[in-house]
């Protein structure tokens, strides 16, 4: 005797299209954006927690470099802090579940990417087995538009970082403000502080847009040295 499936009630029906909604409006946003964005500002974006609770969420969850408005502290005992820490995390947790049901869709229709939860946030990722036609497409966008100087100053930069002007321009022999100043209008290099020196002249670092550009993880990702000798 063949048995057939449960006919879903309709309260089911309703909760998995709220989901799908969801789901289809968390992933609108994070395509929408080049920077990760913590999971309270997406709850936030989406309806699901308050706005005053992305003001109050744990260090980590936010980023220096998002640009959004100030939002105002709840004060305790106001009608906002009612939300509990409880809701809060269930609020998550459901947000949480409806990027599964992205992730697991992605996998199953063979998607080339999925979304990721790094640096505090969630991102759309290309699959690691794309990293390198990424990197060469990249790679050679980058130095076709790029000097030989600034290519050379780039890769002191990249493996000597942070670095002063001073120190640059005993590797490269010629003085490198105009170069400098095109990187970091490509926003490929950016001034990381200080050097505890006398003058204390400005250090230079590779921007984390670099690493956009040349498809790597992190700088621990560079070529070594033996690597680049020739066989």
């Amino acid at each position: 005797m063949t048995e057939t499936a449960p006919t879903p009630t309709p309260t089911a029906v309703v909760a998995d299209a709220e989901i799908a909604a969801l789901a289809s409006k968390a992933e609108a946003l994070l395509f929408s954006i080049d920077r990760p964005l913590p999971p309270v500002r997406l709850a936030e974006a989406l309806g699901l927690v308050p706005r005053e609770e992305a003001a109050a969420a744990p260090a980590g969850e936010g980023t220096a470099s998002e640009e959004a408005a100030p939002v105002p502290v709840v004060k305790k005992g106001s009608t906002k802090a009612k939300f509990d820490a409880a809701a809060r995390e269930a609020a998550l947790a459901r947000l949480a579940g409806a990027i599964e049901g992205l992730n697991a869709e992605y996998e199953r229709t063979g998607r080339t990417f999925r979304i990721e939860l790094l640096a505090g946030g969630y991102r759309v990722m290309t699959l690691p087995q794309f990293a390198q036609v990424i990197a060469d497409f990249h790679r050679a966008r980058l130095a076709a538009k790029l000097s030989r100087p600034a290519i050379e100053t780039l890769a002191i930069i990249a493996y000597k970082q942070p670095i002063t002007r001073a120190q640059l321009e005993s590797i490269r022999g010629v003085s490198c403000g105009e170069v400098l100043r095109a990187l970091i209008e490509r926003k490929l290099v950016a001034i990381k502080g200080r050097a505890e020196e006398l003058g204390r002249p400005l250090l230079y670092a590779t921007h984390p847009k670099f690493l956009e550009h040349f498809g790597l993880a992190s700088i621990r990702d560079l070529p070594t040295l033996a690597e680049l000798k020739p066989a």
